[in-house]
């Protein structure tokens, strides 16, 4: 019977670190002030780029939905809805262009008539973008609010019943047709 020895790992000599660098962080440690250290820190380890790619991708849809007026009526860069144009329904999106844009011009009871369930939503999602960035750019944590699977359902199933009901040719329901 063999008896297994281990041999001890050999350690290659480690070049000498560069000067005032950690092995473990590449945050130098030198006479900078913190903010110098934070500065270097976000753009070697771009912890930012996230967080800018989605704010970009907004601010050019934004920009994009507020030059061609979605309100209108009139045919826009958007085109139609597809599933609207081929069956006469409501989708479960539609009227949030529109929502959005009296949003963005302060009219909050015509963005609620054209998509309520996205006006309801708007406040929460910018601010778990918020929480989100804050985190990943700088570290800060925001208080968060406990967002369960039971709390996600359960606004899906009330987004599923608003699609529905809206579509319904009866009054009252016939307020929420766009």
């Amino acid at each position: 019977m063999a008896l297994l020895t281990e041999t001890p790992p050999t350690h290659q000599p480690q070049p000498p670190p560069a000067s005032g660098v950690h092995h473990h962080s590449a945050i130098q440690v030198t006479g900078k002030p913190r903010l110098g250290q934070r500065m270097e820190r976000m753009w070697t380890h771009p912890a930012w780029f996230a967080p800018l790619a989605v704010l970009v991708c907004f601010a050019g849809f934004s920009g994009l939905m507020l030059a061609s007026d979605p309100t209108d009526g009139r045919p826009d860069a958007f085109g139609g809805c597809a599933l609207k144009a081929l069956t006469g329904f409501d989708c479960p999106g539609c009227g949030g262009t529109r929502a959005f844009w009296y949003l963005v011009h302060g009219n909050l009871p015509e963005a609620a008539r054209h998509h309520v369930v996205a006006v309801f939503a708007a406040p929460f999602l910018v601010y778990l973008y918020l929480s989100w960035a804050a985190q990943r750019m700088f570290n800060l944590k925001l208080p968060q609010f406990p967002l369960r699977p039971g709390m996600v359902t359960g606004f899906f199933v009330v987004w599923g019943v608003f699609m529905v009901v809206r579509n319904l040719p009866w009054a009252p329901f016939t307020m929420l047709y766009v």
